[in-house]
């Protein structure tokens, strides 16, 4: 077993970037398949297939983040102490059974437990991710390695909105869930080669005896500034991954073709501008610029610029509107590229799998108020006004948060003080 919480540092940089490609890979799969509905549910064969209409929709998209986000805590928990690749490879297999067994559902109820049990299994995504990252790449990579995984995020919306969305225009929405969740499945045997190689490194970790616990991260003022940020930022993003094909297929009037080509052009951009900024910042961090700066600019200036997608629907010209889109996702990609830089480094490698579980679980907290909220805001209105609106109201309160609450990504100093508090370097004692 390893000590010190490490999860068995790669001996060489060719197996880290092997590493991180094949992590890349599985994001990418995690969010075609967690966005298959909202294409699905873009086609008038789904909707009269299984008798849903759009407060039915928002149910089921805030499902998925029920059980998504409770089971983040879970999951930091587990990887923080047990192999994070055995953890991270059963939840693999769990939301691709998931995603094919979708291709079967018959009505309401079977999808509702179907996403409830996406959910479970993607949970160990993220913290997943952050804690590899974390032990295995030093702080002047960690905004490149995190903008890549970002940048896999983003462009599986992108492959699913284009691939998925001419799959369900010539195939059907069924066909989409067994093509998309069987070729996933794919990804398990270079994963399986992979950790199969390294069984001498991928032991589980075992909690140091100064580790911090739940409660220790919880007293942390900056905790909560990246768990409200984070929720802000999800709320954006979530609202692009769950609504915008709907928004244009209803709002827009495009058919499911031009959905498919159009709809995919703002998760293309979104991922070129995580990779380009995470790439940046690091060369920046490395010319000796100060981390605090960097890393909190770009979040806080993503989001601020976010605030632009209200524009893409106030105007009447569809051309400007969808290169508005693009715009506001082009700025949530300066922003999700460094996001988890950001914890990472504040947290430190002993506590970063439970503070991503925390962080994660709070953060798609939006999943579950936001995608019913903007399901039953469009009922109700019979519009997307107020759904862009609410958006781009929260996306500027997370840029306050960062900038506000967050203030620095030093990392925290975990000794316990007298009170039994930990150390928060932003306030220079513990926290009451």
């Amino acid at each position: 077993m390893l000590k010190s919480g490490k999860v068995g540092e790669l001996s060489s940089s060719r197996s880290r970037w092997i590493l991180l490609a094949l992590l890349v890979i599985s994001v990418a799969i995690n969010y075609v398949d967690r966005g298959n509905l909202s294409i699905a549910a873009s086609t008038a064969a789904f909707r009269r297939d299984v008798q849903i209409n759009d407060r039915d929709l928002g149910a089921l998209f805030s499902a998925f983040f029920l059980t998504y986000s409770i089971c983040q805590i879970f999951s930091g928990w587990v990887i923080d102490r047990f192999s994070v690749y055995t953890v991270y490879t059963a939840g693999f297999v769990l939301w691709s059974a998931a995603t094919i067994t979708t291709g079967f559902a018959g009505g309401f109820i079977d999808l509702l437990l179907l996403r409830l049990a996406l959910g479970v299994g993607e949970a160990v995504g993220y913290p997943a991710y952050s804690k590899l990252i974390a032990v295995n790449f030093p702080e002047q990579q960690r905004g490149f390695a995190n903008a890549l995984i970002d940048a896999g995020s983003r462009t599986g919306p992108a492959i699913g909105v284009l691939g998925g969305g001419l799959i369900a225009a010539s195939y059907g929405w069924r066909v989409l869930f067994f093509a998309v969740g069987g070729a996933g499945l794919l990804w398990l045997v270079p994963w399986g080669w992979y950790t199969w190689r390294r069984q001498t490194t991928v032991a589980g970790t075992v909690r140091g005896a100064n580790s911090p616990g739940l409660g220790s991260i919880l007293r942390q003022r900056r905790a909560w500034g990246t768990f409200v940020g984070l929720f802000c930022l999800n709320y954006s993003w979530y609202f692009a991954l769950n609504w915008l094909p709907i928004y244009l297929t209803s709002g827009r009037h495009f058919t499911t073709r031009e959905m498919a080509v159009y709809g995919s052009l703002p998760f293309w951009g979104i991922a070129a501008t995580s990779v380009a900024s995470g790439w940046i910042s690091d060369r920046a961090i490395r010319s000796g610029a100060d981390p605090t700066r960097v890393r909190l600019g770009f979040v806080a200036g993503g989001l601020l610029l976010n605030v632009t997608m209200m524009a893409a629907y106030l105007v009447p010209n569809p051309a400007i509107s969808i290169g508005l889109l693009v715009f506001a996702c082009l700025a949530l990609g300066l922003s999700s590229s460094n996001c988890w830089a950001v914890t990472q480094s504040i947290a430190g490698t002993e506590a970063v799998g439970r503070w991503t579980g925390l962080q994660n679980g709070f953060g798609n907290l939006a999943g579950i108020i936001g995608s019913y909220l903007t399901g039953l805001l469009i009922a109700k209105s019979g519009t997307f006004f107020w759904a862009f609106a609410v958006t781009s109201l929260v996306a500027l309160t997370g840029a306050l948060c960062y900038l506000f609450v967050v203030k620095s990504v030093e990392e925290v100093a975990w000794q316990e003080d007298f009170r039994g508090k930990s150390v928060d370097p932003s306030r220079g004692a513990g926290l009451p």
